[in-house]
Parts: structure tokens; C-alpha cells; sequence
């Protein structure tokens, strides 16, 4: 296995479509990691159900912006 594949979701639009794609990806290659999660798109993988299939980064969730 290869090493891990850190995909920057920073611009990427917080919806169900968004992270439908994600999950399969990972489920496809074992070995995504999200990085610079918005706190949108974190609520939404962990109300889908995902927050076990769907890794990030250390470090990887957005910081708030002004």
C-alpha cells in the first residue's frame, strides 16, 4: 500500500455530493486524508455517519477565519 493521499478540502463546497465522493475515494484507496476540513464539512461527514471512514490529517481542520 502506498503512502497515504492528502487531498486539501479547504475550497471544496460543505454538501452531500462533496462528501459521497470523499467516502468512495477512500473506500477505493484506503488511504485518504483529509486536510483543512471547514467545520461545515466535519458536521456533515459525522451526521452521515462517515467520521470513522473518512480520516484527517493531523492538524487538518480549518482554522477559523475573520
Amino acid at each position: 500500500m502506498g503512502a497515504p493521499l492528502a487531498i486539501d478540502v479547504s475550497r471544496v463546497d460543505p454538501d452531500a455530493v462533496t462528501v459521497d465522493a470523499l467516502a468512495r475515494l477512500q473506500l477505493a484507496t484506503r488511504r485518504v486524508l483529509l486536510r483543512n476540513a471547514s467545520h461545515e464539512l466535519l458536521d456533515l461527514i459525522a451526521f452521515m455517519g462517515l467520521k470513522d471512514v473518512l480520516r484527517l490529517e493531523p492538524g487538518g481542520e480549518a482554522e477559523e477565519r475573520e
